[in-house]
């Protein structure tokens, strides 16, 4: 893994050297579009809908529309924002854990000791466990200042980012107001029906079937040489294409020790494996699937 972010965790007079790591990833095979006449890829430019030119980045604003209106941010407006220049997760509380709804947890992150700061790292995990407690912190990644929250599962630390409280939106369903009447044996055979369905939580039991059908029909097509010259779909280079910017992640918002220090804090007692392997009856399945559509159209070679 590569690191995204170095900083240090804040912690009372304690200051943690942490590196940050994406905890997730996303599994999906990456699909792109492309002619089907004869498979050339497709792509889109960044046109002007005013002068219908093609615009570099370099002549790229950004700009907020109400509707009715829009204001155009510049680099040099977004630059005058205050923001303090500081690589800090800040701790601002410790509160129990199962007041943290989950509905708010957005991104998780690993966070990796520095080697000179395993011993204090090993404290504030221990801690954490030991106390049942979560740390609320306050945080800035890719140009957002955010919010999150510490928590530790195995030997690691988490940081997960959490949403903002209103980001969060109120089921407000006039619907579940509505005078309902469940009666005692429907209640009973409902308890029933969720005992006869009750177990433990094992991730690795649960495959995604889209993806897993996907991948062997892609198999069974280059098996059948139903397939393209990757070169071949490719055209040239329109000329003002340019890579994107790397967005340089911005320093942390450093957060006052002495704001928290008046703070009540009390002591409270608190992967995935791989798909499944396919079977041989559905890559047999997806090969004829294949190649009853290779008898209405013929497959496409490389050259």
């Amino acid at each position: 893994m590569r690191s995204i972010w170095k900083g240090a965790i804040s912690f009372g007079l304690v200051n943690i050297p942490v590196k940050l790591y994406g905890a997730t990833e996303d599994h999906d095979l990456s699909l792109h579009q492309v002619h089907d006449a004869d498979g050339g890829r497709i792509r889109y430019q960044r046109r002007c809908e005013v002068c219908g030119k093609v615009v570099e980045y370099e002549h790229i604003d950004k700009a907020y529309d109400d509707g009715s209106t829009t204001v155009v941010l510049t680099e040099d407006d977004l630059a005058s924002l205050p923001v303090e220049r500081s690589r800090s997760i800040d701790v601002s509380q410790f509160v129990p854990n199962d007041q943290l709804d989950p509905v708010r947890f957005d991104r998780s992150y690993f966070l990796e000791p520095d080697k000179m700061a395993v011993k204090p790292y090993r404290l504030m995990r221990d801690a954490l466990k030991d106390s049942d407690r979560t740390a609320i912190v306050t945080f800035s990644l890719r140009q957002k200042t955010r919010l999150g929250a510490l928590r530790v599962r195995d030997k690691v630390i988490m940081l997960q980012s959490l949403l903002w409280d209103d980001e969060v939106r109120e089921a407000d369903f006039p619907v579940l107001d509505e005078k309902a009447s469940v009666s005692k044996s429907e209640k009973q055979m409902a308890a029933s029906l969720i005992d006869s369905m009750s177990g433990d939580f094992k991730p690795d039991s649960f495959t995604d079937n889209y993806q897993e059908q996907l991948r062997i029909l892609i198999e069974a097509k280059l098996s059948e040489g139903d397939a393209l010259d990757t070169a071949a779909t490719f055209g040239e280079e329109p000329e003002d294409e340019e890579p994107g910017k790397v967005i340089d992640l911005v320093e942390a918002l450093r957060r006052s020790i002495d704001e928290v220090g008046g703070r009540k804090t009390s002591k409270k007692s608190g992967a995935k494996k791989s798909a499944a392997k396919k079977s041989a009856g559905k890559k047999s399945a997806a090969k004829k699937s294949t190649a009853k559509k290779a008898t209405k159209k013929p497959a496409k070679k490389a050259s």
